[in-house]
């Protein structure tokens, strides 16, 4: 057997590596989940206020019901999902996944009327 595996080691490993480079505050996570969370609430409660509120028509209010949602989904994928702190590269996949859910959307409503010839409509 070799001497080195066998030996037990009488000096502290070095502190350096991805635990050394990222330490972490606890609380001060905990507390900032705390306070998204919160805020989260008081997005939902906002959702629901504006359900109910005499503003516009029913798509005016689903344009504030929609507003608040992204700007709560925006939020907590920053926060909680950490993205806020992300390298360009997933900045890069998240801005094309989003033009192209856009793209997707507006085809959809675009070709909403478009019926092919000689079928029925309702």
């Amino acid at each position: 057997m070799n001497d080195m595996e066998t030996a037990p080691s009488h000096s502290a490993p070095a502190a350096s590596g991805p635990a050394q480079e990222h330490a972490v505050d606890f609380n001060r996570y905990l507390r900032r989940c705390g306070l998204v969370f919160a805020a989260a609430l008081c997005m939902i409660s906002l959702m629901v206020a504006a359900s109910f509120a005499p503003i516009g028509g029913w798509p005016v209010k689903v344009a504030v019901i929609l507003t608040i949602a992204c700007a709560n989904a925006l939020m907590v994928a920053g926060f909680l999902m950490h993205l806020i702190s992300e390298k360009k590269m997933i900045y890069a996949i998240l801005a094309f996944t989003g033009f192209f859910v856009v793209g997707l959307f507006a085809l959809t409503l675009y070709a909403m009327k478009d019926f092919p010839s000689g079928t029925a409509t309702h």
